[in-house]
């Protein structure tokens, strides 16, 4: 059974079923979606009948769209999404109900019409999956990318980012790859540079030149990236519009300069669903050149051949309609591969496919040892080249291990979580842990999907590194067939112990999108199971959280759970519907839980602002946990201890002597509000005035960014952070600028 939550805030909510299939089935034999004893064809639309005594919910859009199994075998897949979003704002205090409308207007107004056009579409509350034909193995956990509908995979943009003006020479040398992920109305973008220095802001510009958003520069991992990450928050619908229509422009901004160094048009590209490796090419010649370049590859399904697409900017063909280049392929300056083809300047890019790579071409690709050039003929010919490497991403590779999840499932309430940093040289480092667990581990394998129940295909043994319920290590020997499974979401932890030989735990390893928490790229998530429910309960689904608090005393959580059954328990359905809390560790201490969400599908993220104060007390002693409660367990399913060390108990974090000053300023500037309005140099920034000549940090950064007002001109500049005297600077989560780790500060997951 598969339950719907409705979320109009103004209303009860309401759980409201949609019935699973009933016997007898229609005949499988036509391609389309199966729901009851309804046949819906490819593309269909309609509201779902929910039966008596809900009736027909209006405001839910279901679509029948097209999937491709993993064996390329067609089937429906049924993808439904709340549309409640799409009604417009309401001018009056007593709206009403229309029948057979979902959007509730203002009385003797026309109700608004419910638009189902297939590109207003976007499915991301659930989705219902069909169960798949698989004479080989039916591993439930698996999620491959074939299996991800086509408006899934539009959600997904690049950006090629060169030097603004067509000048000679060139104003900058730079160039950048920004990739994007549009999810709801959030925007997430990394940005992969080359060339430039001193960043300190992504700006998004209209057609026109306006400004639509700026975002600070921050950093992940290490203060020496070439990697960005950011997130585009709520993005308006007009701007919405313009990205999808391919009309957004994305700079980076300079210290130095107020206007772009290097930009480039936000598009869509068939390349990125599949993409594992790339390069950005720059002039091999030390006179300045205007060509830049950027290549994606991936590899083909099953065959060792290397596919790509280059994107070319800056050609000079002169005269000449078609440009000639040669694409070459180098290991160590000797040439490996070759080809020829010809451009043009409207249409530099191309893609090209390099067949049967050979092992030692396989290794010495997913180890960062092949370089890719691109040799234009003529008077103005220029090469231009670039190192290949595993693609660089903001996400964090992760997987939890359940029960649920194993070969042949089990329920012990234990759970298993891990996570990856993938390097520009192939090695990949690797934390896992496993708690709850009732018998001694045996065996610690990362594998493939095995072929066959009875036969599982180990590609790497961690067992030499694991100790004490942790396994933490370098895998210094991975291919490139194996990156790019790793990256493709095609590989298995798997954890065998002496009750369960083949494994009591297993879980897929997946990319989690970037959400701009610090947390999960500075300690390990807290692992959830069900063995830390009171009392304990032995469940086959397990799950991880990243938990931590802001300098405002505000608490961020990211919750990813597994190993819930589908189709062949009616009592739980194909994605978690649950509800996450966060509360005391006693059960006699109920005024003190709180409800952070519910939620349906495998993920749940968000914020609190006004927790109790004695929770902040419990999270400092180590005292609270995180659960996570199903239909099926709605006394606890899962469930973690929690230990945040804080102050918040005191009502506020203390203040620094910068932040003391800085609310000196802003409540001097509130008690002479009235005298500023009168000032002409005054500034008005985020809706407050601000005196000439003050300075303040601006509500969208807190803390890498200072904003001063000079004559009616508000200037923003990011924080500058001095060079620090240590070989292993960290970066703490209330800090703009890294600290040295002798202040008893420690990062990162250590190996003991």
């Amino acid at each position: 059974m598969l339950w719907i939550l409705d979320v109009d805030a103004s209303r009860r909510k309401v759980l409201l079923p949609i019935k699973p299939e009933q016997d007898p089935l229609p005949l499988k034999s036509q391609i389309g979606c199966h729901l009851g004893n309804k046949v819906y064809s490819l593309g269909d639309t309609w509201h779902p009948d929910l039966g008596k005594p809900f009736g027909i919910a209006y405001c839910v859009a279901c679509r029948c769209e097209a999937q491709r199994s993993h064996w390329g075998k067609t089937s429906g897949k049924i993808s439904c999404k709340s549309i409640k979003s799409h009604c417009p704002a309401i001018t009056c205090s007593n709206p009403i109900e229309i029948p057979g409308q979902c959007c509730r207007v203002c009385p003797k107004a026309l109700p608004p019409p419910i638009h189902t056009k297939k590109s207003e579409f976007i499915f991301e509350e659930f989705e219902y999956f069909q169960e798949k034909d698989d004479d080989l193995y039916n591993d439930r956990s698996y999620v491959s990318s074939d299996d991800v509908g086509v408006e899934d995979s539009r959600t997904e943009y690049i950006a090629f980012l060169t030097a603004s003006s067509p000048v000679w020479p060139p104003v900058n040398s730079g160039l950048a790859k920004a990739k994007f992920n549009l999810q709801r109305s959030n925007l997430l973008f990394s940005i992969t540079y080359k060339g430039i220095h001193g960043l300190s802001r992504v700006r998004f510009t209209d057609p026109d030149g306006s400004v639509l958003f700026e975002h600070p520069v921050h950093r992940v991992g290490y203060p020496n990236s070439d990697t960005l990450c950011g997130i585009w928050r709520s993005v308006p619908r007009p701007s919405l519009h313009l990205l999808r229509s391919g009309h957004i422009l994305v700079s980076l901004v300079t210290t130095a300069l107020s206007e772009p160094e290097i930009s480039g048009k936000i598009i869509r590209h068939k390349a990125l669903f599949s993409e594992s490796f790339s390069a950005l090419l720059t002039p091999e010649s030390t006179e300045e050149a205007l060509e830049r370049g950027l290549a994606m590859l991936t590899l083909s399904d099953v065959d060792d051949n290397l596919h790509f697409i280059l994107m070319l900017r800056g050609l000079q063909g002169g005269e000449r309609e078609r440009i000639p280049i040669t694409v070459q392929i180098v290991h160590h300056n000797h040439v490996i591969r070759e080809l020829y083809a010809n451009i043009t300047t409207q249409e530099p890019d191309f893609s090209e496919v390099l067949p049967d790579l050979s092992s030692r071409e396989m290794q010495w690709l997913g180890q960062g040892q092949l370089k890719i050039a691109v040799q234009t003929e003529g008077r103005h010919g220029q090469r231009i080249s670039g190192i290949i490497t595993v693609r660089k991403s903001c996400d964090t590779l992760q997987s939890v291990l359940s029960g649920g999840d194993a070969l042949n499932p089990t329920k012990s309430g234990s759970v298993g979580s891990a996570t990856f940093t993938l390097n520009e040289n192939g090695t990949v480092e690797y934390q896992l842990q496993v708690a709850a667990i009732m018998s001694e581990v045996t065996a610690v394998t990362l594998e493939t999907k095995p072929r066959r129940k009875i036969k599982r295909n180990i590609l790497y043994d961690l067992t030499k590194d694991y100790n004490d319920g942790k396994a933490c290590g370098l895998w210094t020997g991975a291919n490139a067939r194996d990156l790019h499974m790793l990256l493709q979401s095609e590989l298995f932890l798997n954890v065998a112990t002496k009750d369960f030989q083949e494994g009591e735990l297993r879980g897929q390893i997946t990319p989690l999108l970037y959400s701009g928490m610090w947390a999960r790229h500075e300690n390990l998530p807290i692992p959830l199971a069900g063995q830390y429910v009171s009392p304990p309960l032995k469940t086959g689904s397990a799950g991880h959280a990243w938990v931590s608090l802001d300098e405002h005393c505000h608490l961020h959580y990211q919750i990813v759970v597994t190993g819930l059954g589908r189709a062949e328990d009616a009592a739980l359905n194909a994605h978690l519907h649950g509800f996450a809390e966060l509360g005391e560790v006693s059960d006699s201490s109920n005024g003190h839980k709180r409800l952070l969400k519910g939620f349906y599908g495998s993920e749940a993220q968000g914020s609190v602002k006004d927790l109790d104060l004695e929770l902040f007390s419990h999270l400092n002693q180590g005292n609270a946990f995180i659960q996570v409660s199903t239909k099926l367990n709605p006394r606890g399913e899962i469930r973690g201890r929690v230990h945040i060390p804080n102050s918040c108990e005191s009502g506020s974090t203390p203040l620094s002597p910068e932040d003391f000053e800085r609310e000196s300023v802003e409540k001097s500037s509130q008690r002479h509000s009235e005298d500023l309005g009168k000032d002409s140099r005054s500034c008005h920034f985020e809706g407050k005035l601000r005196a000439h000549g003050s300075r303040w940090t601006p509500d969208y950064d807190k803390k890498c960014t200072v904003c001063s007002c000079q004559k009616r001109t508000v200037i923003c500049d990011p924080i500058v952070c001095q060079p620090l005297n240590c070989t292993q600077p960290v970066q703490l989560p209330d800090h703009c600028c890294p600290v040295c780790e002798d202040r008893g500060y420690l990062v990162n997951f250590v190996c003991k």
